[in-house]
């Protein structure tokens, strides 16, 4: 039976040296877990426990017996409530740690540090202290005093409360973090159920076995430790985190099959729900659209990319900055992919408007001065490099101050809109149609020559004559005076092209005005249909 007893010092003893090892590893370990203080806490009280109960059982006298439980309690009553501390870190609940709480916590084992110090004085701890009869070594049992069940029930309602914690977590924890939780929960457990037996006086002789279990709880943490990262950031804090990211993130294994997803990739990827667990990465994209579905089809998991998107969702366009990087395990290895969605719409609709803006007249709707002689310099280069011909017509509304002076402005911008409506119907595709200035507008015709474009503001002209606009005011009949030109040499700058175009118009101002001038380059003329 002694040889039973001196094993039992021995593992007892390697309890303390695991439990110690704990506290240092995690007190010189730099991690950023806000309960790693709480465990640190946690590991060196139950060192000094385990030690200190290992002397208790090859203690021979009872005043040495006694001494050696005092040493217990500088380190067993606060295991408990800093494990409990840790939990609440591990699940995200630190914000419940107040000032109050940890008073609560720690004033009790403090007051059982000194009442067991000075028991002998009042008894409140311990009524008695007496040897276990029959017993293979010198054990001890005790009569509980008012204080020990006060202690007691703070040790097992920490620890009961700590295995609720994990439970209320489980079912929406990650499933990277299960392994921890459930050693956490060991951790408690196995140490709560032998409290339990002891307590119940169902252990060999009485001994406590808390002591022996925590060699397994200790054992678990190192290796969790080790493996598993336990020590990092909180688990609830990474998956708030990744939860709260505006930006969506869909996590991949090596076939391309969805592991994890966000709340914010849900709401981007229609029917992204738990059953989509374990679908292709096309078959999610694939409501988005067939650009979407066969970029990430085509796309190397191995590689880093970056995509700009055009998104159809609930019959509206979107636009999605998607990057897709590899995801790589602690030994180099590719573990799979990880698939980051950013919600660019807002960015990209605002660089259109804000191109619109540079590039587009806001009352007509065409082309501004500035964009249109932009586009228009580099239409008229590539006609000189292909040897094709190139034409502008520039046109000029008849009149114009007479209809804001009669009217007023609003109908002047009335008047503007309903030109550029007309001019609409008779240009090809590849033609470039500006507002020049005021009630000016420009076209250019690339590959017309003079004679196709002179015919081009013969139909508008027409056209626009027998248009009438109308308004609240009456119906308003509306011409227009017409100057073409065309590119005779190369290079010819657009400027001189412009110029000669504005000599053609001032003569159809200068013959009657609603009529259509053609510049030959050295001469003018008049342009008669037929």
């Amino acid at each position: 039976m002694e040889s039973m007893i001196s094993n039992y010092i021995i593992i007892v003893s390697i309890s303390g040296v695991l439990s110690a090892l704990l506290a240092l590893f995690a007190f010189y370990r730099k991690t950023d877990f806000s309960g790693l203080n709480a465990f640190i806490v946690s590991s060196a009280a139950s060192a000094v426990y385990t030690f200190a109960f290992a002397l208790e059982l090859s203690g021979s006298s009872m005043q040495e017996i006694k001494f050696w439980i005092q040493l217990e309690y500088l380190g067993m009553p606060y295991i408990a409530p800093s494990s409990l501390l840790m939990i609440m870190h591990f699940v995200g609940l630190e914000r419940l740690i107040t000032r109050k709480l940890l008073i609560f916590l720690y004033s009790i084992p403090l007051i059982s540090t000194v009442l067991v110090w000075t028991n002998d004085l009042h008894h409140l701890f311990y009524q008695s202290i007496y040897f276990r009869q029959n017993a293979p070594a010198p054990l001890v049992d005790i009569v509980m005093g008012p204080w020990y069940i006060v202690q007691g029930s703070l040790t097992f309602g920490c620890m009961l409360a700590g295995m609720c914690l994990i439970l209320w977590r489980w079912s929406r924890m990650r499933r990277a973090y299960l392994r921890q939780m459930l050693i956490i929960f060991t951790g408690q457990f196995l140490p709560a159920l032998g409290a339990f037996l002891y307590l119940m006086d169902l252990t060999p002789y009485g001994m406590d076995p808390v002591p022996v279990v925590m060699s397994v709880t200790s054992s678990l943490y190192i290796w969790a430790i080790l493996s598993r990262g336990m020590l990092t950031a909180a688990p609830i804090a990474r998956e708030n985190l990744f939860e709260s990211m505006r930006d969506g993130v869909l996590v991949m294994d090596l076939s391309d099959k969805l592991v994890d997803y966000n709340r914010a990739a849900a709401e981007m990827l229609e029917g992204l729900d738990a059953a989509a667990i374990g679908r292709p990465l096309a078959q999610l994209f694939l409501p988005a659209g067939r650009e979407a579905a066969d970029y990430v089809m085509n796309s190397n998991p191995q590689d880093s990319e970056e995509r700009e998107l055009v998104w159809h969702a609930d019959g509206e366009v979107r636009y999605y900055q998607v990057r897709s990087s590899p995801v790589l395990k602690h030994d180099g290895l590719l573990a799979g992919r990880m698939i980051m969605l950013i919600d660019v719409t807002e960015r990209t609709l605002l660089q259109e408007k804000l191109l619109q803006l540079a590039t587009i007249d806001s009352l007509t709707g065409i082309y501004n001065r500035t964009h249109y002689l932009e586009l228009s310099r580099e239409r008229l280069k590539e006609a000189a490099d292909t040897a094709t011909p190139f034409s502008i017509i520039l046109l000029d509304v008849d009149f114009f101050k007479s209809i804001n002076d009669r009217y007023g402005h609003q109908y002047g911008d009335m008047a503007l809109q309903h030109v550029v409506n007309v001019c609409r119907r008779h240009l090809r595709p590849d033609d470039i149609f500006g507002r020049y200035g005021g009630e000016e507008f420009v076209l250019s015709l690339p590959g017309a020559t003079l004679q196709e474009a002179a015919g081009t503001a013969e139909r508008i002209r027409a056209d626009l004559e027998q248009s009438v606009l109308s308004t609240l005011s009456g119906p308003i009949t509306l011409t227009a005076s017409f100057g073409a030109a065309e590119a005779f040499r190369s290079p010819q700058p657009l400027e001189e092209l412009l110029s000669e175009a504005d000599h053609a118009l001032y003569s159809s101002k200068r013959n009657g005005r609603n009529t259509v001038h053609l510049s030959s380059g050295a001469s003018i003329t008049r342009y008669m249909p037929g």
